[in-house]
Parts: structure tokens; sequence; C-alpha cells
């Protein structure tokens, strides 16, 4: 029986409705947007043609004219009343967004009753055109990586399994054979979202850089670490601007950020240490895991493994709920070392406070200290002394933060 995200009677329910928005479906690479959109399809009645752009020429804009045109010919050969056309992988062509609010003006000018619904890369396919050129005439539906909850639903992966292996749904049948699993997430999942997603969409002058700091980033995920320090490690250094501009576009592609430190002030939070985080677990142990037994039975990376975990879930919703993301570090004045809280929400001017407990860290000396410096609405452990690891996983984030 296949697994029905969420999201599918969110874009069912917008397509059954007359006529209104272009709908856009968006989100990264193998998270099942046409495994959805199929679905969706199959339990509508309404006659539909889908297109793929993968494959075509970027710079043959004039490729949309022709299958919206190939749409409406249909549609007026078989008399139909309604028709829907559904495009997949549109951020390849350049000057997308352009070609499509002139067929749906048209359309619209015309009283054409042909629905269309894109999918897309996410945050790059809302960079490349939705805010200008399509303001006002699409609806958005994110799908984001898969959580802790649908995977122990539709695979029934343990806890500990989806703290390893992560949310991705495709490979999720190989973990018992870990060399082949690690296999596809690199062959399969990083190198097409590199090479294709983030490269062919993006001013990238140095792919292989783009590629070592990706590869770097995420097996530092949950760590804080400045870029020129990184720097040191890569073939080709660049510079730390060339760097900075690489990870905010995989950010934009919802595979590796690095989180800010928080600050009331802003120039503090922008120049801060960057505290590298996954959007998906699978990628940390694909560049850093030895085995999941091995790192399982150590208590200290055991501790980094859940806590990029609990970063993964709070990233999931940020788009959605618009809210941010940090992390918060002080040096102590009567301690040794470093006050920390591992992440931050920031959510219309309220603050959350959250520290993650797994052995990783004996005290939690500095969330007592943030609480009495930013007095944040709320402020809690997960893990052990404080809400269990597997109830925050399968928490919703929105009831989380009312």
């Amino acid at each position: 029986m296949e697994y029905i995200r969420q999201q599918y009677n969110i874009l069912k329910d917008r397509i059954l409705e007359p006529r209104k928005f272009i709908q856009v479906l968006a989100g990264p690479r193998q998270v099942g947007k046409s495994t959805l959109i199929t679905q969706v399809l199959r339990s509508i009645s309404i006659p539909h043609s889908i297109e793929v752009a993968d494959g075509v020429d970027p710079n043959d804009s004039d490729w949309i004219h022709r299958v919206w045109e190939a749409a409406r010919v249909t549609m007026e050969i078989r008399k139909e009343r309604e028709y829907l056309l559904v495009i997949d992988e549109i951020q390849k062509i350049n000057n997308w967004s352009e070609i499509v609010k002139r067929e749906w003006d048209e359309d619209t000018r015309k009283n054409i009753n042909l629905k269309v619904v894109i999918l897309g890369s996410s945050r790059l396919l809302l960079k490349k055109g939705l805010t200008e050129s399509l303001a006002g005439r699409f609806e958005l539906i994110r799908l984001g990586h898969w959580s802790y909850k649908e995977m122990n639903d539709a695979f029934g992966m343990t806890l500990d399994q989806y703290i390893y292996f992560g949310g991705y749904p495709g490979p999720a049948s190989l973990i018992g054979d870990e060399k082949r699993w690690k296999k596809y997430i690199k062959d399969s999942l990083v190198a097409p979202a590199i090479e294709k997603d983030v490269i062919m969409t993006s001013n990238i002058y140095k792919p292989a850089l783009m590629k070592q700091l990706f590869e770097l980033g995420c097996s530092y995920s949950a760590e804080i670490l400045s870029l020129t320090k990184l720097m040191g490690q890569l073939q080709d250094a660049g510079n730390v601007t060339t760097l900075a501009s690489y990870l905010t576009i995989l950010d934009e592609c919802a595979l590796l950020t690095g989180l800010q430190k928080f600050s009331i002030d802003e120039a503090r939070k922008r120049n801060s240490l960057p505290k590298y985080q996954v959007y998906n677990n699978a990628l940390l142990t694909a560049y850093k895991g030895h085995s999941f037994i091995v790192d399982r039975t150590d208590s200290k990376i055991w501790g980094r493994w859940v806590e990029s975990a609990i970063g993964t879930h709070l990233l999931s919703m940020a788009d959605e709920l618009d809210y941010k993301v940090y992390y918060w570090r002080e040096s102590s004045r009567d301690k040794n070392g470093n006050l920390e809280v591992d992440f931050i929400i920031y959510n219309d001017g309220e603050i959350t406070a959250i520290e993650v407990k797994s052995g990783r860290r004996s005290t939690n000396s500095g969330l007592p200290a943030f609480v009495k410096q930013f007095h944040p609405k709320k402020a809690f452990v997960v893990g052990t002394g404080g809400i269990s690891i597997e109830d925050f996983l399968k928490s919703d984030i929105e009831i989380l933060l009312q």
C-alpha cells in the first residue's frame, strides 16, 4: 500500500477547485514530488497531461509554449470543459517564469479553463521567478524531507535507524546493506542534486569547490567551524566570500545550511561562525558515518547524530511556518569552556531555546544562562532529563511554537 503524505489532500483539493492559481509543488530532490502528483492524478477524473523538462535544452524556453499549446489543442479537440497540465523539473528551463506568466495570462484573458501544476526544486524555484514574474498567480505547496513519523509509518523505521539513515524514502529498503545504501545516497541523490539542481541553476564558478564544501559541511553537521578553518581542508580554497555564497545556495536547495549564532545585534549574527546542519541526516552519515553499530555504541559520536537529527526536524518547517533557527554560544566568565544552547527558534518576536542531551555533554549550564539573558518564551531539554527524543521528532513544530 502506498504511503500518502499530508500534502496529497491539499494539492488534490486545490486542483478540484475552480481555476484560480497555478499550483506549485516544491521540494528537494527525492522527497516524492512526482509520486505525490501521480497519486493525485489517479484519484481525480480531470483529463491531464504530464511534461518533464529534464533533458530539454535549457535555452529552449519555447518548449513551455509548445507543451502548453498542445494541452490547449487537446482540450479543444476533446471538447473538455477543463484540463490539467503538469510540468515537472521546470526550473531546468531558462526564463521559465516569464513564459509561464505569458501563457497563464493568455488563458485567463480568453477564459480557457486550463489548470496548471508546476513541480520543481524548493527554494531555487522561489528564487528563480515565483516571487517576481509570477507574483499573485501561484500558491506554493512545500514538500520537505520525510520526518521520523513518516518514515516510521511508511517503512517501520526505528528511531535509531531514522537518526542514522535519515529520511529519504527511496533507499529505505537498503539500510541492511550499508555500503549499497551509502553508494545510492552519493550517486543517485547527492550527485544529481549538486550537478543538476545546484550547479546548472546557479552561478557556480568553481563546481569542484562547491562539491568539496558540501561534502565537508555534511561531515561537520552539528559542529561549529569557521569557513577560514574549513578552507584549510579544501583542495581549492577559493575565498571566504565564495564559500559563504556557495553555502547559501546549498541552503536554498534544502541540503546543507550554516546556522548563525543568535544575537539581538544583526551584524553579530551575520559575522558569527556557522554551525553546519544538514537537512537530512542521511547526508551526515553518507560522508561521516563508519557503520550503524560502531557509531551507535559510541555515546559521544551518537550524541552528535542525535543533535543533527533534532536540527533536521527544526529546519523541516522553518520556511512553512516562517521562523528562523539559530544556535547560541558565549564564553563563560566563571567556568572553563563555553556556554552553549544547541538550537534557538526565533518566531514572530518570540524565542524558544532547545538543548539536546544524549550523553554528548554532562551539563546544561548554557540553557539557564541563556534564559537569564534573553528570557525566552520556552526553554527545554530534548533527551536525558527532558522531552524524549522520539516524542520530539514526532512532534508538530507549529504546536510547539504556540
